[in-house]
């Protein structure tokens, strides 16, 4: 009985699987078939599918849209440089608020939390006053400076997670040695929190590139990021068809496919679970 019951509870988990893996990839190769020539024809009777894979839809995305490969690569320095930033202002916040000696840490932590789960429209509308009055509307730097800020919360929360649960005896040591502030996290706490830091900017960096609000808000004519580029491909008054939108997204998917590949060791690291505080 122990067995039977052992074995539907298996099969069950990997009905439950499949279908999670079925609702998340079908999408993704409904795209990439189209992008790659190979669509569903529903004009014959039973439908079938046309098979005639090409490369001119990946081609034709320059076309429509002529400065797409520039908008690439504008997107991805915005996000590389807004996740290291937000990681690296982030890591000082958490490791102040973490070897604070008080309850500040215990009681701001649950508060990060809550911040990175706001609405991005809470951010985006001061934060587009700001970089208005700071003379940074519709610039790299305002776009990436903005896009840090709303990532930062979710870093301060899982850092400061990691460093409230780490061991102390090397800190302790290298202050006995005369090791200050800057030298003391220079050597001792990041070496060991590198991980769960490079779990963390890659996590931003996922966001950042998915970032749409934030920069069809703070952008407009100089400067212009992927998702807001490929919101033009669906607008009815282009008339494109679905080939070639659908190419537009494979090639803004492709980059966090091979960085989530690349990097699937550190995600690992990346962890929401709170750990248990040093009393």
């Amino acid at each position: 009985m122990n067995g039977a019951a052992f074995w539907q509870r298996d099969r069950a988990r990997g009905v439950v699987l499949a279908v999670g893996l079925i609702v998340v990839f079908v999408p993704l190769l409904w795209t990439a078939s189209a992008a790659f020539g190979i669509l569903p024809n529903n004009h014959s009777s039973p439908p079938s599918w046309t098979v005639a894979p090409t490369l001119d839809h990946l081609a034709d995305v320059s076309v429509v849209e002529q400065a797409f490969w520039q908008e690439l690569a504008t997107s991805f320095g915005v996000s590389a440089v807004a996740a290291i930033l937000a990681a690296a202002v982030s890591f000082l916040a958490a490791f102040g608020l973490a070897r604070s000696g008080g309850r500040s840490g215990q009681r701001s932590a649950p508060l990060m939390l809550v911040l990175a789960s706001l609405p991005v429209m809470a951010y985006v509308v001061p934060l587009s006053d700001l970089v208005r009055r700071i003379g940074l509307l519709d610039t790299l730097p305002g776009v990436t400076l903005a896009e840090a800020a709303v990532t930062a919360p979710l870093a301060v929360y899982v850092f400061h997670a990691y460093l409230a649960s780490a061991g102390r005896e090397a800190e302790e040591a290298a202050r006995l040695d005369g090791a200050g502030l800057v030298g003391l996290i220079r050597t001792v706490v990041l070496p060991d929190a590198a991980p769960i830091v490079a779990a963390t900017v890659i996590v931003l960096f996922v966001l950042d590139w998915n970032q749409l609000l934030v920069p069809v808000v703070l952008t407009g004519i100089d400067v212009r990021t992927l998702p807001v580029v490929l919101t033009d491909f669906f607008t009815l008054e282009r008339e494109l068809d679905w080939p070639t939108a659908a190419a537009a997204l494979t090639i803004s998917l492709a980059p966090l496919l091979v960085l989530v590949v690349v990097f699937q060791r550190f995600l690992d690291r990346f962890d929401l679970t709170p750990h248990t505080t040093e009393t």
